[in-house]
């Protein structure tokens, strides 16, 4: 076994020696680093194909003859607010502002006959407990430009003040509001799109 004493100056004339050699092997790696291009979520990731959704059978020959969601929903206008981009649940579209800026023109009706109703009321749940959370406007615009009356009206919802018993652990459950909201609709995670009116800023309630 062989022990080497060196001295102080042995030392640093080693050190710096090697410090040069040191130096620019640290400029390569990091410079290695600095090329490689840092990864991008693509906007088709933000969507599940169909063969991983746990819901169609990725054995199946025939599945490319279905649409994957990625192919038409990246075309829309996005829905990212919050952390949404990397969430599992709504679909991550502003459904809205797809409708009202032409993205779409889905059919209203299949019968000339039919008659398509939109209501522009917008409803203050006052009688419901939102503790420290502000209180709800419900606009129906919103969703009459979408949905018949009989979607909601009576089954599910009351046209009676205060007649239907809403609340959040319902909604969680997928009851109410929770039949759309966190599927296709926003998530009920984003609590401030509903609870929007701080109560010194309430305006007198146009029903319940």
């Amino acid at each position: 076994m062989l022990l080497f004493c060196w001295n102080i100056k042995d030392v640093k004339r080693y050190i710096v020696g090697r410090l040069p050699a040191v130096c620019i092997g640290l400029c390569i790696a990091l410079s290695s680093l600095a090329a490689e291009p840092v990864p991008v979520a693509s906007p088709h990731s933000n969507w599940v194909p169909l063969a991983q959704d746990g819901l169609h059978d990725p054995s199946n020959p025939r599945l490319d003859l279905l649409q994957n969601p990625a192919e038409a929903l990246s075309l829309l206008p996005p829905d990212l607010e919050g952390n949404e981009r990397s969430s599992v649940v709504g679909n991550r579209v502003k459904w809205v502002k797809a409708l009202r800026e032409g993205y779409i023109n889905p059919r209203t009706n299949i019968y000339p006959e039919t008659k398509i109703k939109v209501l522009d009321l917008d409803v203050m749940l006052t009688k419901r407990d939102t503790g420290e959370l502000p209180r709800v406007l419900f606009p129906h615009k919103q969703h009459t430009e979408w949905l018949d009356c009989s979607n909601c009206h009576e089954w599910l919802f009351k046209s009676k003040t205060g007649a239907t018993p809403i609340s959040m652990f319902a909604i969680l459950d997928g009851e109410y509001c929770g039949r759309c909201h966190g599927a296709v609709a926003f998530p009920l995670t984003q609590c401030q799109r509903c609870h929007s009116v701080p109560f010194a800023a309430q305006a007198p309630a146009k029903a319940q």
